[in-house]
């Protein structure tokens, strides 16, 4: 068997979804995590994970533990002081400082001629508008010192998956990007055109917009990744008619318009309404799941409703469920207990979207400059 065609790094790597998602042309070199729970749930997915994974802070980790050079690093790095649910902390924040103890270990591997010639950057979206954008321009000055240029996708896994799952992915290239690979892209968002338009001057001709298309819209919806209803728990009339009750009038008049059967996704969020904080039961019935979450608190943990000609019913959904909306297939070692498996699943990458952006891409990309000198 021939080896993959390409080798890549693997930071804040969770359950190994990035490493799932760019798939057998790929060779993971290193990766790393400091979670234990992500760290076994990695292990028990990749046999040859003695031979590269590391547990423990990225800020331990020195140039000599990334063997060779590799093509990509990639880096899903923690997101809570990004996130518009958060604290907006930034990149001073505890967790998100994380990613320059990713960075040192690039800026240390470029002195040594060791550089990737890729890294992707995956976060929740407020990553664009931390701080007005300080944090993303401070970002982009930090890729275009090592000499790579750079642009920023935001990619919703609901294009490839049941799933409503916006996330912004920075790539970020050595090369100078071919002519093929601009332009045009739907992944261009709001967000997106703002962040670069708050970008200094000085960073415009770092600047690559990549042009990469959207996928075809999957044919998968939520009701089809859900287990047999006979196959899980629900919940006690009681129960159900709670969560009814934390509804507000919009989303009990969408529950009433669902005849025949209808499966639709719940979350229960915090609203001010007449200036106090008030807990509401919230409902979709378009096909998709909303974001999945990490289980940190009662209210991150979906619900799944069903309506049978008038009778409701709910359950919350189940771990196997949300590694199939993550992309993940039932081969996929779980953690035992649900709420570890939840936050593996919750805190992880969509498969497919990365399996989309490598193909249409980084592997083009990375073809022989010869052949990008043809185009």
């Amino acid at each position: 068997m021939s080896p993959a065609p390409f080798r890549f790094y693997e930071f804040f790597a969770g359950g190994g979804m990035a490493r799932l998602g760019l798939g057998p042309a790929w060779t993971c070199a290193f990766a790393n995590d400091f979670d234990p729970v992500k760290a076994q749930a990695y292990r028990a997915n990749f046999p040859d994970a003695p031979g590269h994974f590391l547990e423990g802070d990225v800020w331990r980790l020195e140039a000599g533990d990334l063997p060779g050079q590799a093509d990509l690093a990639w880096a899903s790095s923690p997101c809570q002081d990004f996130s518009l649910a958060g604290s907006r902390a930034g990149l001073g924040g505890g967790r998100s400082s994380a990613f320059f103890g990713f960075w040192r270990l690039i800026e240390a591997l470029a002195s040594e001629g060791r550089a990737p010639e890729l890294v992707v950057i995956e976060n929740v979206v407020g990553l664009l508008s931390s701080r007005d954008g300080a944090d993303f321009a401070a970002l982009g000055l930090a890729l275009a010192r090592q000499g790579y240029c750079f642009g920023a996708l935001e990619i919703d896994a609901a294009c490839l998956l049941p799933q409503s799952r916006p996330r912004v992915f920075v790539v970020a290239s050595r090369r100078p990007a071919p002519p093929s690979l601009v332009g045009a892209s739907p992944f261009h968002s709001r967000a997106v055109r703002a962040a670069h338009a708050a970008l200094p001057p000085d960073l415009a001709p770092a600047w690559t917009w990549w042009g990469l298309p959207a996928p075809l819209r999957a044919n998968a919806t939520l009701e089809s990744l859900l287990e047999p209803d006979e196959a899980v728990a629900w919940h006690a009339p009681e129960r159900t008619q709670r969560l009814l009750a934390l509804m507000s009038p919009s989303h009990r008049a969408r529950l009433q318009a669902q005849a025949g059967r209808a499966v639709g996704a719940v979350y229960r969020r915090t609203r001010i309404e007449g200036g106090r904080r008030v807990q509401r039961a919230e409902v979709r019935f378009d096909g998709l799941a909303g974001c999945l979450r990490t289980p940190r608190g009662g209210s991150s943990r979906q619900a799944i409703l069903a309506v049978d000609d008038g009778r409701v019913r709910s359950r919350l959904i189940t771990p196997r469920e949300a590694a199939r909306l993550m992309g993940l297939p039932d081969s996929y070692r779980l953690p035992g207990a649900a709420t570890a498996a939840l936050h593996v699943t919750g805190d992880g990458v969509a498969a497919p979207v990365v399996r989309w952006l490598a193909a249409g891409l980084l592997e083009p990309l990375l073809a022989r400059p010869a052949v990008l000198a043809a185009e």
